[in-house]
């Protein structure tokens, strides 16, 4: 063995030595570079767009032809969606897409399809909708295919929800009725159940992926999960379907009944994932259209409405389908299996459908479980929804509120004049048309401890009427089951049930009836509250004297409805005007809050009114604030207007600076019924910071007031 000399030795020992640390040293310069590449990339600075995409070859997202081209057309789709801020849907991207776009992802837009008709309708919408926001990590576009009624409905709602992160288009369904009003269709949807069949072609050509629903589905998972399976389809699957869970389509529900062509068992349509490249270049229409002429002459109508034809289209073209798990539509009706063929071999429902007429009452042996999943959207507070996607750009309406300054001490009332209350209009079914030039409609508010006027109210007055209640979403479910249980109510088509939403600590009571009027379909309205009954017969009593005061041709004329009140609960209502002067005269009745505030309806002038047989008119005068009939083209009441004073005070003074003549009718009148104190007057009674605010409002109203209207506003601004 060579041994070196000691010095060669120590020069070779400390040679090695150095040599690692520099070693060391470069590595570490390695990892710190590809640290901050990293960083740099993923935060896309100097204003770099991200990095084209590339998916493995055979991601079947255009419909056909190669990888390579399918590559490129998805590539191109998320250049577009970069551009147009996201309106199409992206599929997911592959393993080795960077952070950024995973994140990118998150916030592209989630599609939806549902159709929607009818008043009823829109009800069970809301609690699909609510269970989709209350799960969804990704924004969400609706697209809506709805009738007038339910597009009026549906877009005031949306519009004052203010949902962060949620857009919505709509389709009128009387633009396509003609495609399908030709199949007779056995069916309770009718004509609108076969409407999902057109959706390839009505829906926007830049739309790749939808989710189809149906609107008595209620989500228990995120819609982002169900959406992520358009990645499995491959070239030629252009729907998504779940297996029907019931015999129908075997034939062993019932007996003398044949059901339409199905593959095995069928599919259920009320939870459908469409390619529509794929079904447009399949040319969708014709194809559904020349099966159902095929099947038609022999099956004479569908039964089960859309699900008929496409089961029967399938049962042809069986490569069109990919096989949705079980869960993401799990069917409760009568007969259906869903707890053998899906439940016991899955972890738990995701979607969950009531596809029974019977809807909440059908005899399933999950029903009872999950009807209490149901009820806890329907109500469940949908103001706690508006806030967006957690990393998506979408101001929500906190955020829009944060940059106006209110005072802390009344920033209850203050937010009144701007506040967006979540209103949905005729949340049960409406039905009528305006009886002619005189027609009138009762306007009125109210909030849930005021149901029992209800009937009484109907009983007096059998014309239109059109009502805001303000309750919580709980109370409205309440509210609309009291209705359909009762005879009354029930029978009534001409009543619009206007709901609005509670949110704050101030009853809205101009808003109330500003939405209540807004809705009033009649030339002119009569402006009452829900605590009154009127005369019996008083709705044709105004109609004849709109014509006698020539209210016909004179929009500034107001007819004052004088009111009286009675302290008694059990109270026999007089007939006329002949049997009322006997009880006023006993103290039974007198004039409305004559003891308490002379000044709100003193200048009707009840004792000249005793003895009146012929119209009289009467000046305004400070804090008067009669009921009236008026066009209905009256000016609004002002919205910062709650809880309890001067709301109507407010309205009658803008009247009177617009020149309104108010004529005192002297055959008609309206009581007020006894019932317990509001909260609102407690709070005015008790509360002096209430009525400090209250006053700061009348000072400002009256100060826009003298803006607008100047010298012909002087008379009423000093009294």
């Amino acid at each position: 063995m060579t041994f070196l000399p000691e010095s060669v030795q120590e020069y070779v020992g400390l040679n090695v030595t150095m040599r690692l640390r520099q070693l060391l040293l470069l590595c570490v310069a390695i990892l710190l570079g590809i640290f901050f590449v990293s960083v740099y990339l993923t935060s896309g600075a100097g204003g770099l767009d991200p990095p084209s995409i590339s998916f493995p070859s055979g991601h079947a997202d255009s419909g056909g032809g190669s990888g390579e081209q399918e590559s490129s057309l998805i590539v191109r789709r998320l250049a577009n969606d970069r551009q147009d801020g996201g309106t199409n849907g992206v599929p997911r991207p592959g393993k080795d897409v960077l952070p950024v776009e995973a994140e990118r992802e998150k916030c592209q837009f989630i599609h939806i399809a549902v159709v929607c008709a009818g008043h009823n309708s829109t009800r069970t919408a809301m609690t699909l909708i609510k269970s989709l926001l209350f799960y969804r990590s990704s924004p969400l576009h609706l697209h809506v295919l709805a009738d007038g009624p339910a597009q009026l409905i549906l877009t005031t709602l949306f519009d004052t929800w203010d949902v962060a992160n949620l857009s919505v288009s709509y389709y009128l369904t009387d633009k396509v009725k003609s495609f399908i009003d030709w199949i007779p269709n056995k069916h309770y949807s009718g004509v609108y159940g076969l409407m999902k069949l057109v959706l390839p072609h009505i829906l926007p050509e830049d739309l790749y992926h939808v989710v189809v629903l149906d609107t008595d589905i209620v989500f228990a998972s995120d819609v982002a999960e169900l959406w992520r399976l358009f990645e499995g389809f491959s070239d030629q699957q252009a729907l998504g379907l779940v297996e029907n869970q019931s015999d129908w389509y075997l034939g062993g529900i019932w007996k003398n009944y044949k059901p339409w062509p199905a593959k095995g068992r069928g599919y259920n349509t009320g939870v459908i994932l469409m390619d529509l490249p794929k079904l447009r270049a399949l040319n969708w229409m014709a194809v559904w259209k020349r099966v159902t002429e095929r099947d038609l002459p022999i099956m004479q109508s569908t039964a089960l409405a859309d699900q008929d034809i496409f089961n029967s289209v399938l049962k042809d073209f069986p490569e069109m389908v990919y096989d949705l798990p079980c869960t993401y539509n799990a069917q409760l009706s009568d007969h259906s299996k869903s707890k053998e063929l899906c439940l016991e071999s899955q972890t738990g429902f995701k979607v969950i459908h009531w596809n029974s007429p019977k809807k909440m009452q059908v005899k399933h042996r999950l029903g009872r479980y999950y009807r209490d999943d149901y009820l806890t959207f329907v109500a469940h507070d949908g103001n706690l929804l508006r806030r967006g996607v957690l990393g998506c750009s979408n101001m929500s309406i906190e955020e829009r509120e944060s940059g106006v300054i209110f005072d802390e001490s009344c920033y209850d009332f203050e937010r009144l004049a701007d506040l967006k209350f979540r209103t949905h209009l005729y949340f049960i079914d409406y039905d009528y048309r305006s009886g002619g030039p005189t027609d009138l409609t009762l306007v009125a508010q109210l909030s849930f401890d005021r149901l029992q006027m209800l009937e009484p109210l109907c009983d007096h007055w059998n014309g239109p009427i059109s009502l805001a209640l303000y309750m919580t979403d709980a109370e409205a479910q309440q509210f609309a089951e009291f209705v359909l249980d009762s005879e009354m109510l029930s029978s009534r088509r001409n009543i619009g049930w206007h709901i609005v939403y509670k949110d704050g600590a101030v009853y809205p009571v101009n808003y109330l009836r500003n939405v209540a009027l807004s809705q009033a379909n009649t030339p002119f309205v009569f402006l009452t509250d829900i605590d009154f009954l009127p005369m019996y017969g008083l709705y044709d009593v105004l109609k004849d004297a709109i014509v006698q005061t020539d209210l016909l041709n004179q929009e500034t004329k107001a007819l004052v409805v004088p009111a009286f009140e009675t302290q008694r609960y059990r109270f026999s209502f007089p007939a006329n005007k002949s049997e009322l002067l006997p009880m006023v005269a006993s103290g039974d009745v007198i004039a409305f809050r004559w003891d308490i505030w002379p000044k709100g309806h003193g200048a009707t002038n009840f004792s000249r009114w005793m003895e009146a047989t012929s119209t009289y008119t009467v000046e305004w005068e400070p804090d008067y604030e009669p009921y009236i009939v008026v066009n209905r083209n009256v000016p609004r009441y002002d919205n910062r207007f709650g809880g309890f004073g001067w709301n109507k005070v407010s309205h009658l003074m803008m009247l009177a600076v617009k020149g309104y003549e108010l004529i005192v009718l002297p055959n008609a009148f309206i009581i007020h019924m006894p019932h317990a104190p509001s909260i609102d007057i407690a709070k005015f009674r008790s509360k002096s910071q209430y009525r400090k605010c209250l006053t700061r409002m009348k000072q400002e109203f009256v100060r826009d007031l003298a803006k607008v209207y100047g010298m012909k506003a002087t008379k009423y601004l000093i009294s």
